[in-house]
């Protein structure tokens, strides 16, 4: 086998040319393929399957039986290559039998190998073949190997189709239904929106693979790869939304991707190997969606969506198919439809007439969700199978407040939205009108209404929704949105604008939480640390930081030295026992002492906080408030980790429940601690965004709550109706009575003094 895989695809693809020209059946030319591919990775297994009529058939081999050929059928996700049809991804087994969807044939005499491989055939975008190789020593297949064999699937592709010997055309994209559809999601960026279906892009679909001049498609590239980058260049200094911002970082970081000799080296491999340009772009991109697939890693993925948004606008270049919606233009108002998109796409089009984007994936940390956050485009995200449920021109009604996608609206459907559209707008005028009123109750209880931020454009929030400060900064969001870890100047920077912004009101920055599901590319794995199964609930926030305390040490100086002059609230995450929040604050303060000791200006005060998340801590609070200059209660991990529920499981959402006695009563136990030490304690959950779950809080003694911007107008109208005595006195007589329906009874409450929820 030639040691690189463009030797090795192009020796088997020249051999391949001399059969695919020979006058002879497709028949014939699938059986001398597997003999030459065979012969080619000294596998003694090599077979196709094609799909026909929606079974894989077993049509060519070499080394399986070949009284098995036309006779052996699997079904879609029947077996590995099954698996491999249906999910349209590569496999690579050392040990077949030991996979959990392996399935044995015995009429093809296959037990006696053990390792196997096997690539899909792909045409536009779905399975119609799949091509694998076996052998008899238990082993894995080589780099080399995987991608000589994804060469050739490609160039199959094209003989199968031509020939006609599988299941071929489009997958029919109408939806089954024509009805009225609700679907749901992922809530990315809040609003409401009303338009009608765009689809982001057609497909490119590839006719030719094999080259005829190699030099003349690697010529093809390269003019392709500077009309890209110069696009790049123009969208990203023409961004509308100014020159600071994390979404400026993210458009940096994708036109670094832009830039990538190594990405331009990989292709020009693949052109190497003997494919067209078209070709040799594709086969990257399936090694790189090979790769996303095994990332568990929501931010690395992040960011391979970045380079298949790159790839796909290359493809079009090269092919002179340059047709995306936004380039078409948008005739009227329109909701986007798209698997994903990448940043520099969603600048690209009207935003006059852009009014919503639905994404088959998506996460709060993409890249296109940061820039649609700072265009002010909602956003619903991980919207399953959308694509294929929604027709070119459906209208579509979003609500991403509620996570709530009507598709194809009756006529009352889309008159009470739009009657819901004109509330919203008219209570948010409302809201508006109380911006600048104390959000104090009627009993003259003064209650703290603070907004959660991550970026440095949510500070803004502060004056237009009249907020008392910002009650949790999540500073790992600069981590999760730069390319490589932000030097400690670039933090300062970020601190101090935050600080800026807010004036005289405070700022709670939360120290780093990474770690888990937020795991950052650009940090290595050390030795000794392992997979997670549960990342929850494993080695992240504050247990990670003090173990790679040279980047807290890191933010702990940025902090001190942004807050020069004014007073610094710091937090830390995830603390289970006192020990771990001692340990912290002595690093933060070694920092001071250190920079004072140098005459660097300093805070005029440090103010330290814990945020009770495990429930662990609430049986130490005693040990731990007397160090505590205040608590902040995180209570969306708090009711997981409480209930052992997942919010994410649809199974357990109703077990979710925040209003529950259990929940209540925990905090209940939580706040009367705090009380009893002096010690301010708040709620910076999505639990005390919602009006009637706010109530519940309030109830409990809690006088300080952060929470999204959008929810400060409806919680503050909620305070400034309620008499807080008597909420406090209905709810202990609830909580000492063990009422199993809270949520019923608050209603009730606020009903009966016509107080508006919502």
């Amino acid at each position: 086998m030639p040691s690189t895989p463009a030797a090795a695809a192009r020796q088997i693809l020249t051999r391949l040319q001399e059969v695919m020209a020979a006058r002879t059946s497709a028949q014939a030319k699938l059986n001398k393929v597997v003999e030459i591919i065979g012969e080619s990775l000294s596998s003694e297994v090599c077979s196709i399957y094609l799909v026909r009529e929606g079974v894989l058939e077993l049509f060519a081999t070499r080394g399986l039986k070949q009284e098995a050929v036309h006779v052996t059928r699997m079904a879609m996700g029947e077996g590995l290559v099954g698996l491999i049809a249906t999910n349209v991804e590569t496999l690579n087994l050392d040990e077949a039998a030991a996979h959990p969807d392996f399935s044995y044939r015995p009429e093809t005499g296959e037990d006696r190998f053990h390792s196997f491989a096997g690539v899909p055939i792909v045409r536009r975008e779905r399975a119609i073949g799949v091509l694998c190789v076996q052998h008899v020593e238990p082993r894995r297949y080589e780099e080399v190997e995987i991608e000589a064999l994804q060469t050739v699937a490609m160039v199959l592709a094209e003989l199968i189709a031509n020939a006609e010997l599988a299941d071929d055309g489009p997958m029919d994209l109408r939806p089954a239904d024509t009805g009225t559809t609700m679907l749901q999601g992922l809530q990315l960026v809040m609003g409401m929106a009303r338009g009608h279906a765009v689809f982001h892009q057609p497909r490119v679909h590839i006719e030719h693979t094999v080259a005829e001049d190699t030099e003349a498609e690697r010529a093809r590239v390269i003019s392709a790869f500077a009309k890209m980058r110069e696009q790049i260049d123009r969208m990203t200094g023409a961004a509308e939304f100014g020159t600071e911002g994390e979404h400026q970082e993210v458009l940096e970081t994708y036109k670094m991707f832009a830039y990538d000799e190594g990405w331009t080296r990989r292709i020009n491999e693949a052109i190497d190997s003997g494919l067209t340009a078209e070709a040799a772009i594709e086969r990257v991109q399936q090694r790189t969606r090979m790769r996303m697939r095994q990332i568990d890693d929501p931010l690395l993925s992040d960011r391979m969506h970045d380079l298949e948004d790159l790839a796909n606008r290359l493809l079009r270049i090269v092919s002179g198919q340059l047709g995306t919606a936004a380039q078409m233009g948008l005739r009227q108002d329109a909701i986007l439809i798209a698997r994903n998109l990448g940043p520099a796409e969603l600048l690209e089009y009207d935003r006059r007439r852009l009014k919503g984007v639905i994404l088959e994936e998506g996460s709060l940390t993409a890249h296109v969700t940061i820039v649609a956050r700072a265009m002010g485009v909602p956003v619903l995200g991980r919207v399953r199978d959308v694509r294929h449920q929604v027709s070119e021109g459906d209208l579509i009604l979003m609500d991403v407040n509620e996570n709530a996608l009507l598709l194809r609206p009756s006529a009352d459907m889309e008159e009470a939205f739009e009657n819901k559209l004109h509330v919203t707008q008219k209570r948010r005028a409302e809201f508006a009108a109380m911006r600048d009123l104390p959000s104090v109750t009627a009993d003259g209880q003064r209650v703290e209404l603070m907004v959660n931020a991550g970026l440095r454009e949510d500070a803004q929030a502060l004056d237009l929704v009249g907020a008392d400060g910002i009650g949790l900064f999540r500073t790992e969001f600069q981590f999760l949105v730069s390319a490589t870890l932000p030097q400690r100047e670039k933090q300062q920077r970020l601190y101090k604008d935050v600080l800026d912004a807010a004036g005289d009101r405070p700022v709670i920055f939360r120290t780093v939480d990474i770690g888990g599901d937020k795991a950052l590319p650009y940090m290595q794995q050390r030795d000794g640390d392992e997979h997670e199964d549960n990342p929850a609930m494993g080695w992240r926030a504050l247990r990670l930081a003090l173990d790679r305390d040279g980047l807290m040490k890191a933010q702990a100086r940025a902090l001190l030295e942004a807050s020069a002059g004014k007073v610094l609230h710091i937090m830390f995450p995830m603390v289970s026992e006192p020990w771990e929040y001692e340990e912290a604050r002595a690093l933060v303060e070694h920092q001071r002492e250190w920079l004072q000791s140098h005459k660097k200006k300093l805070p005029i005060a440090v103010r330290y906080g814990a945020m009770l998340e495990v429930p662990a801590l609430a049986e130490v609070l005693d040990l731990l408030l007397p160090r505590l200059d205040f608590l902040s209660i995180g209570t969306n991990d708090l009711t997981q980790f409480l209930f052992a529920a997942d919010r994410a499981h649809p199974k357990l959402a109703e077990r979710y429940d925040w209003l529950s006695i259990a929940i209540l009563r925990f905090l209940d136990r939580a706040v009367r601690a705090c009380i009893a030490h002096q010690v301010p304690v708040g709620v910076c959950g999505e639990m005390g965004g919602r009006t009637l779950e706010a109530m519940a809080l309030i109830a409990l003694g809690i006088r300080r709550l952060s929470i999204t911007p959008a929810s400060v107008g409806p919680v503050k109208a909620m305070i400034r109706a309620i008499d807080a005595a008597q909420l406090e006195e209905a709810m202990r007589g609830w909580l000492d009575g063990g009422a199993t329906d809270i949520r019923a009874r608050l209603t009730g409450w606020a009903a009966e003094r016509g107080i508006e929820l919502g």
